[in-house]
């Protein structure tokens, strides 16, 4: 998650009353390449759906797989991946740290976002003709379901770079200033040819390029905004090209190779769903329910708040969205109660840092993409952790709140809290649904969402009867956006890792952890500590697929369970990513509750520190993330 900071509007009006015709163009061009890409992907979000919850139907209830289902689900899946990753660069809905340009002054900040849309066309321009020539190469391979091309599946990758090199030009046309452009062209094109001219001197540095292009460069691009995906994969493109003799071919295989996982399906599903959640009046359901029950109490409705994000995280597969979900619910009833508005958000942030590890969660997914990890025991994991988590953050609530004044706040009669959980009923067997269906060898972990699709479109209508069918194509078009986000964001991660891998570094990583003081606790320490500073700059996703596939065979190899590994990883970077100054998080939730992160950072310092005490208490206790594991 990011706290975006958008380029300055030029209001359609406007440009047409200025005559300015390349503003007009180019105003032109980006509403044509919305319709098209936003009506196509919500088609696919909705084809997908049908396609994996059709899977299960077949295969659980009539007995006959469809056996092409896989196929063309992969097919639609990349097309998915790839539109969507075009609509987030439209919406500015990549991931990307806007910490520090935020604080630049307008025309500063003007020449940031110019300058980041040069070098989005810069790494898109040097990938587009290996993409195309490698959907030519794929032309001659057929698949085995559906016996047709697969071009036709990966030209998705060459057709996306395309739309998104013609909405980042269509941008520039709209809103940069020449001057701007012409010196931002400069610099970009000032860095490719120093870099050309010194390949022979770099190439003699040996691994030390290492830290030059993907520490410094890397940070770099994030510091000044540019999106992470596009920060990945131009560090990894510079490298290849500058130290070795790859050709761009091999970087286009790699993203395929790192979106085309159908487990990864499971990302827009379970954005899906956790959207329609929402809509459908069943996370108000749930916290109606929790407020009746304790809301009497001291810090009651502080209770309430760690068990409603515990209860609706990790579906949506934004943070954002699952605070935004609570947040509005919960808010004005505690502030009636005289709680500071800086403590609730701080709250908030520390839930959203809390509840990482919890099913479905799509970081739990990712680690199980690109490790091998089995799913259901990485969902399996995840609760216990949490709950260590939430009981830190109630100790924290209950000191704080232990002589607070609860006359006046009446206690709910046993009729309303039975009745509230009767209406909350068909919302909180959700989870246990979910569960239950992966458990039970219904759905695998990709179809699931499919099933919690259908699930709570008939709870939804059937028992809440509010959602409004208006808002049906928007939460399509926002899911496409948020997955594809996500999802060429592990294409451009899996490059960058095979390149780090080629390197050698892996290897050197491998035996430098290994000997670290302490054995296998010692790892799991430094571990921790890595993580949380990974999850101060980046998300959970592109961290773990970036450093995952390095981490987790030393982890193997010392012994560790895998799945307490991940729960310790898992953990670590959601403290990280809630973590002020640079955790972008904690600027998230206080852009939702609309609150000066400035008094909020005071007060989230105490649960910070109590779910700091919760990870040393995971990375200590393995039972806690294994001990509900069935036995090998």
């Amino acid at each position: 998650m990011s706290v975006e900071i958008q380029m300055e509007k030029i209001p359609q009006a406007a440009a047409f009353k200025a005559g300015n015709p390349v503003a007009r163009i180019g105003w032109r061009l980006e509403t044509g390449i919305r319709w098209l890409t936003e009506v196509a992907a919500a088609g696919l979000v909705v084809a997908e759906v049908l396609l994996l919850f059709a899977n299960v139907f077949y295969r659980y209830a009539l007995h006959d797989p469809l056996v092409w289902g896989d196929e063309l689900a992969s097919l639609l899946f990349i097309w998915l991946a790839m539109l969507g990753s075009v609509i987030a660069l439209r919406r500015g809905e990549h991931m990307r740290l806007t910490t520090f340009i935020a604080r630049l002054a307008p025309p500063r900040r003007a020449f940031a976002d110019t300058f980041g849309a040069v070098v989005v066309i810069a790494f898109i321009l040097v990938l587009l003709q290996p993409a195309w020539e490698y959907t030519t190469e794929e032309w001659a391979i057929t698949s085995a379901a559906l016996e047709i091309s697969n071009a036709f599946r990966v030209a998705a990758i060459s057709v996306g770079l395309s739309l998104m090199l013609a909405i980042s030009v269509a941008r520039l046309m709209e809103r940069a200033s020449a001057r701007h452009f012409c010196v931002s062209v400069l610099v970009v094109a000032g860095v490719a040819a120093l870099l050309y001219v010194a390949k022979a001197a770099m190439t003699a540095f040996g691994n030390w390029n290492l830290v030059l292009f993907f520490v410094v460069g890397v940070v770099f691009m994030i510091v000044i905004g540019v999106p992470i995906m596009v920060a990945f994969g131009l560090s990894t493109v510079a490298y290849l090209t500058t130290v070795t003799s790859t050709p761009m071919l091999v970087v286009v295989g790699r993203m395929d190779e790192g979106m085309s996982g159908l487990i990864l399906l499971a990302i827009p599903l379970f954005v899906f769903l956790g959207a329609l959640i929402e809509a459908m009046g069943m996370a108000n359901a749930m916290i109606r329910f929790l407020a009746s029950l304790i809301g009497h109490l001291r810090g009651g409705l502080s209770y309430v708040l760690i068990g409603a994000i515990y209860l609706v995280s990790g579906i949506s597969g934004s943070k954002a969205a699952d605070m935004a979900a609570v947040a509005p619910a919960l808010f004005p009833e505690m502030k009636k109660r005289g709680e500071d508005e800086n403590e609730l958000v701080a709250m908030l942030s520390a839930s959203g840092a809390m509840s990482e590890t919890i099913p479905p969660s799509l970081v739990l997914i990712t680690i199980g993409s690109v490790t091998g990890v089995s799913i259901s025991a990485l969902f399996t994991g995840g609760f216990m952790p949490a709950v260590v988590g939430a009981m830190a953050m109630a100790a924290v609530v209950w000191f704080k709140n232990r002589r607070k004044d609860t006359h006046g706040v009446a206690r709910a009669a046993p009729r309303d809290v039975g009745r509230a959980f009767l209406i909350a009923l068909p919302a909180l067997a959700l989870p246990f649904v979910i569960r239950a269906a992966v458990v039970e060898g219904i759905a695998t972990a990709t179809e699931v969402a499919s099933v919690g699709v259908a699930y709570t479109f008939v709870a939804g209508l059937v028992f809440y009867r509010c959602f409004d069918w208006k808002r049906l194509y928007p939460m399509l078009v926002s899911t496409a956006s948020l997955s594809g986000a996500i999802l060429i964001i592990i294409g451009c991660a899996t490059a960058m890792a095979w390149a780090l891998t080629q390197s050698g570094f892996s290897r050197q990583l491998a035996e430098l952890m290994s000997a670290a003081p302490g054995g296998p606790a010692g790892f799991l320490v430094i571990s921790a500590v890595a993580f949380v500073l990974l999850g101060s700059f980046l998300e959970g996703i592109p961290a773990i697929v970036l450093f995952g596939p390095l981490l987790f065979p030393v982890a193997r190899t010392m012994g560790i369970n895998e799945v307490h590994y991940a729960m310790v990883a898992v953990f670590a970077m959601g403290l990280g990513l809630f973590a002020p100054p640079f955790g972008v998080g904690f600027y998230a939730a206080c852009a939702i509750a609309k609150v000066d992160p400035d008094g909020a950072m005071k007060r989230v310092w105490p649960y910070l520190g109590a779910l700091f005490v919760a990870l040393l208490i995971l990375v200590a206790v393995p039972w806690v993330s294994v001990g509900f594991l069935p036995a090998a």
